[in-house]
């Protein structure tokens, strides 16, 4: 019997032995590069290596695993999976162009599965729906002014993320069980952080469509920007950037032919929102969605309300624990994002042991991709739960839960900024130094971004 998208990869990534990057550099691509194209970039979906772990991937096989998560018969587009993969092995780049042309058809005309779970939840798109469908906005929440304590914990909440972020990307896309056979128990930093990585560089377009437009900013304008300063996007962003490059703009570009949708690229990226949006959650959340739509559609879309939602509220709460409870109630409560938080919840309040916890949730979630906003929605949740808002002990819970570590690492590091100081040996090695690949941003101050943050989160409030 042949293997299902979902069986292949989850294979692939039990088997995955992280290479130790005590003794091996990342590999992250720099603004003079030339990104992929033609064959290679054909090649690199079929076999890429994350550039700050070398983990492997198969961005193929990811997009029939998450065609399937949506409720399509994928079975055409899966049967076709292992021969992409010897072609590509083999170097027969001719006849691996055919076969990936055909398992995009596949998909394209994938039926859809009548009464697949997938389709029995609602899934409102637009700012209006998707607010009228949260719990939260029933009652009254009105928003706290400005504080000028606020701006410290701005600060706090991006020296967080960005130690979060350098310390999974040494360890993203592996599995808790072998990111401990390699490395045992972790407490710190693997290596000498480096704060480059394809996540933030996201936040920062926003916030420079933000600082000419304010509340008035749209999904148009932050697509164009999108168009003029990125150089590459992956899965879910790659996409998109296809798709503007096509003319097909917000919302289309976030769900026109994109299996990825669901990821977690709006997820893990809407932490901005929540610091433009200090206790103010209802407009983190729309802000959120504005961002979210270019790339991503959905579960997709609420996961980045979801991290939006957990920093705004970071501003005036103390306890993980009490966080996670609340931000839920700004998830469209028939979605099937909303299902899967209250299933979290479930084992969580059930279990006083993380390691039985993490078991049971790592089962439920063992269809999902590993980039897949759920299973990391989990590893988050996971973390925050038996943390205890302690810096080092919630990362190290996120190393025995693994996947999309640097992720998982940037929104949680800075919900527990924003809570309370980062402590000096997770923000000191980092300094203030934040490097990407986006031509003029080479090197930035964490300092002046995080000013930058607090000066356009005050005067928009």
């Amino acid at each position: 019997m042949k293997k299902q998208a979902w069986q292949l990869e989850r294979e692939m990534r039990t088997n995955a032995v992280p290479v130790d990057r005590r003794k091996e550099a990342s590999h992250w691509i720099k603004s003079d590069m030339e990104f992929p194209h033609g064959d290679e970039l054909l090649r690199w979906f079929w076999n890429v290596k994350v550039p700050g772990s070398s983990a492997p991937d198969v961005f193929f096989q990811g997009m029939a695993q998450d065609w399937a998560n949506q409720g399509y018969d994928v079975s055409a587009a899966e049967a076709l999976i292992p021969e992409g993969r010897a072609l590509e092995a083999g170097n027969n780049l001719t006849d691996l162009r055919v076969v990936s042309a055909r398992i995009m058809k596949a998909l394209r005309e994938a039926p859809k599965i009548e009464g697949h779970p997938y389709h029995q939840y609602e899934h409102p798109a637009e700012w209006e729906e998707i607010k009228a469908a949260m719990p939260a906005a029933q009652g009254d929440n009105p928003p706290s002014g400005w504080k000028d304590s606020y701006a410290a914990r701005i600060l706090q909440g991006w020296i967080g993320q960005l130690a979060g972020g350098s310390f999974g990307t040494a360890i993203e896309g592996y599995t808790g069980a072998q990111i401990a056979a390699v490395y045992g128990e972790i407490r710190g930093y693997i290596t000498q952080p480096e704060t480059m990585n394809d996540d933030v560089v996201y936040e920062l377009l926003l916030l420079d469509v933000y600082e000419k437009m304010g509340g008035s900013i749209t999904s148009d304008a932050l697509a164009d920007e999108w168009v003029r300063q990125l150089p590459y996007g992956v899965s879910a962003e790659g996409v998109a950037l296809r798709n503007l490059n096509l003319g097909i703009y917000p919302p289309e570009s976030g769900s026109f032919l994109n299996p990825y949708c669901d990821w977690i690229g709006a997820q893990m990226r809407g932490m901005v929102c929540g610091m433009l949006a200090p206790a103010d959650p209802l407009e983190a959340a729309r802000l959120a969605h504005i961002d979210a739509v270019i790339s991503h559609a959905r579960n997709g879309v609420y996961g980045e309300i979801y991290a939006a939602v957990l920093t705004s509220l970071a501003f005036e709460m103390d306890d993980p624990r009490a966080l996670l409870q609340e931000a839920a109630r700004f998830i469209p409560a028939k979605s099937e994002y909303a299902a899967k938080l209250e299933f979290c919840f479930s084992v969580l309040q059930a279990e006083t042991d993380p390691t039985a916890a993490w078991l049971k949730l790592d089962k439920h979630f063992e269809r999902y991709n590993w980039i897949h906003a759920y299973p990391n929605l989990a590893a988050d949740m996971f973390a925050l739960w038996y943390g205890g808002g302690d810096f080092s002990e919630t990362m190290s819970l996120l190393a025995k839960a693994g996947y999309d570590v640097d992720c998982n690492g940037g929104l949680v590091g800075n919900v527990l900024g924003v809570m309370r100081d980062v402590p000096p040996a997770w923000a000191d090695p980092i300094g203030d130094l934040l490097e990407t690949y986006i031509k003029g941003k080479e090197r930035l101050s964490i300092k002046a971004l995080a000013e930058k943050t607090a000066r356009l989160a005050k005067k928009n409030r």
